[in-house]
């Protein structure tokens, strides 16, 4: 999550450069043709573009409106999550038994979920963003690739992290591994059947979550409308000077100045805008998409599990707290 009121100039064209580049040569290169050559033939009217581009803009108003809501809606998911952590945490503290060891270990076993859940959700998967070298490599640096277990390691016993590196999804062993540990609670008389039934009410609530959070990162955004959105986007940025062509020439007819033969070069830079504004427009909404990934918009999972490890290791009256994870070039992770 950009954290930074203002996006700083590097980051924008870390996305746009290469596009900026191909928009300006490729405006150029018609131009050229049209003014240099006798290829007066290539210009076409702007009333059809128009038309086209009114069409491409409510099109993407669409497809960024509904990515916006797949980011809301996984950003109110681990809204729920911090607060039914807290919940568990104060179940622990308040319902087991006076034993500390046996709370600590309830209480980072849940650590261990919400950091393998994380790095879970943040796996590519078939239809992930690829973004050019210059975007992907600053989020090599900051991101989290590794195996999910890896992430719950130093929160659990040697002995339950070699059987997770054995399971296909570590976060729901996890939390099967809570359940147990509750029932083995109960038969040594550490908790009654009604405090059990409390604690299970809250395991069902963490795994209702994290169902939630997997239907978003496992389906994808509807790619009639994320496909199409690109591919209208690119069509009409490549008639686009095709049609301005013609707008600049016929403005040519009133200009008595003598300026005119610097007027006409204004339609490569206006072009250039135009077609940055729409592509932008148009990659606002593909960033949206998936809010996992752990990208510039995604949903701040890193920082989410710092703060929930510090409550809870506060509330078991720990010292040695970590600090709060810190943005790296304006990102939250």
């Amino acid at each position: 999550m950009y954290i930074k009121r203002n996006i700083s100039w590097g980051l924008i064209l870390r996305f746009a450069w290469k596009n900026i580049v191909f928009f300006t040569f490729y405006t150029a290169s018609i131009f050229s043709m049209y003014h240099f050559t006798s290829w007066k033939f290539i210009d076409i009217p702007f009333q059809p573009l128009t038309v086209i581009g009114v069409a491409v803009a409510f099109y993407i108003g669409f497809k960024n409106s509904q990515s916006y809501d797949r980011f809301w809606e996984a950003r109110k998911i681990w809204g729920g999550i911090v607060n039914s952590s807290r919940t568990w945490a104060n179940q622990v503290l308040c319902l087991v038994e006076d034993d500390q060891k046996t709370k600590q270990i309830l209480i980072y076993r849940h650590i261990a979920w919400i950091n393998a859940l994380r790095i879970q959700l943040r796996q590519p998967s078939s239809f992930s963003l690829r973004e050019n070298n210059a975007v992907e490599g600053l989020f090599k640096k900051h991101g989290e690739q590794t195996p999910a277990c890896d992430a719950s390691k130093k929160f659990i016993s040697e002995e339950e992290y070699n059987d997770l590196l054995l399971r296909k999804n570590p976060a729901t062993h996890l939390v099967k591994n809570q359940g147990l540990h509750l029932k083995q609670l109960l038969n040594q008389n550490k908790l009654t059947e009604f405090d059990k039934q409390l604690f299970h009410n809250t395991l069902e609530e963490f795994y209702t979550l994290q169902g939630k959070c997997e239907r978003i990162k496992n389906t994808p955004f509807p790619r009639q409308y994320a496909y199409f959105s690109t591919l209208f986007t690119w069509i009409f940025l490549l008639l686009l000077p095709f049609g301005l062509l013609n707008v600049f020439e016929s403005k040519l007819n009133e200009i008595t100045s003598g300026i005119e033969q610097w007027f006409i070069f204004l339609m490569i830079p206006l072009s250039v805008l135009i077609s940055w504004i729409f592509f932008t427009m148009e990659k606002i909404g593909s960033n949206s998409e998936d809010p996992f990934e752990g990208r510039i918009n995604d949903v701040p999972m890193t920082a989410l599990c710092k703060t929930i490890e510090i409550d809870l290791r506060d509330m078991l009256e720990e010292k040695d707290l970590p600090e709060k994870e810190q943005p790296k070039d304006n990102i939250l992770y």
